[in-house]
């Protein structure tokens, strides 16, 4: 499997680049149906052209990192429809393989020269349960346990080799402690990005506090926030390039807010392509969207980078 000739650390030093949007949204523009709970990560066994084609389309409009259709791919997850350890792990090495299809066919295409990028996403325990849980965190769990329940698929998509590993949507500073630590020694970067509410983290801690656990770490090679409000990031990018001196990672939702009870969305989209200069300002280096941000406002966001 080939993999871009830079490192994406070394990248993000010679400026930002550009993540992908929501993959939920796009594979449900495409026709597929996610009322499941293994939401996405179903199509890695089902359907996984579709998987694919949703990448594609993020880099056809402009992405330069394309995130795997992992978030919500865990062991326990397919145990529970019935899917073995073998073939889960499987399915995790497959969702690296089909973004990085879909970067190797777009490197270089319409929307910008050079490589595209993989991160293969590692979201937190409370995807896995599929009961909004990974909006609040304090699952109950220690840091050491929620480290074993992280560390085996951790090292199934480093092994599948991907360009950086997300840590995503965490809402808890404990989680992200327990998933660095499960990260240690994979050999691959990774990058961590909580879900936030103002300026701290769905659990409620400080966002100061949170970003430091990462402040020393070398292995991480950008710290920020995703799935939160495009508002609320604009201060956790300065927050997070202040207390670590890291490359900052950021990709807010549209603005409208996910009902876990009645599995809809709410409100009105608030995603501006024209906050980037002062996110790229503060520290940004790696600048998207997530839930509910398309190809169109990516490529939106792409055309802002590369005129600034």
């Amino acid at each position: 499997m080939s993999v871009p000739p830079t490192s994406l650390a070394a990248a993000l030093e010679r400026g930002p680049l550009v993540l992908d949007g929501g993959l939920s949204n796009q594979l449900e523009a495409q026709g597929c149906d996610l009322s499941d709970e293994l939401w996405s990560a179903r199509l890695l066994a089902d359907d996984p052209g579709q998987l694919e084609a949703a990448h594609t389309a993020y880099a056809r409009a402009g992405a330069r990192v394309l995130i795997t259709g992992s978030y919500q791919a865990t062991y326990e997850g397919f145990a529970h429809r019935g899917v073995g350890r073998e073939e889960a792990t499987a399915l995790l090495r497959r969702s690296v393989e089909l973004a990085r299809t879909a970067a190797e066919r777009t490197a270089g295409g319409e929307r910008g020269a050079g490589p595209v990028w993989v991160a293969a996403s590692v979201g937190p325990y409370g995807a896995m349960l599929a009961d909004g849980s990974e909006y609040r965190g304090r699952y109950g769990l220690s840091v050491a346990e929620l480290a074993r329940f992280h560390r085996p698929r951790i090292e199934a998509l480093a092994a599948a080799g991907p360009d950086a590993l997300a840590l995503e949507t965490v809402p808890d500073a404990d989680e992200a402690a327990a998933m660095l630590s499960a990260a240690e020694g994979c050999g691959v970067p990774v990058w961590l990005s909580y879900s936030i509410a103002g300026e701290t983290t769905r659990a409620g801690q400080p966002l100061r506090d949170a970003f430091a656990l990462a402040a020393g770490v070398d292995q991480v090679i950008a710290v920020g926030v995703n799935c939160c409000e495009p508002g609320d990031a604009d201060r956790a990018v300065e927050i997070a390039a202040e207390i670590t001196g890291k490359p900052v990672v950021v990709y807010p939702n549209s603005g409208e807010e996910w009902d876990a009870t009645a599995r809809s969305w709410r409100g009105r989209a608030t995603f501006d392509p024209g906050r980037v200069k002062a996110w790229r300002d503060a520290g940004a280096r790696l600048i998207g969207g997530c839930c509910r941000v398309g190809p169109e406002r990516i490529a939106e966001l792409a055309a802002v980078v590369r005129n600034h």
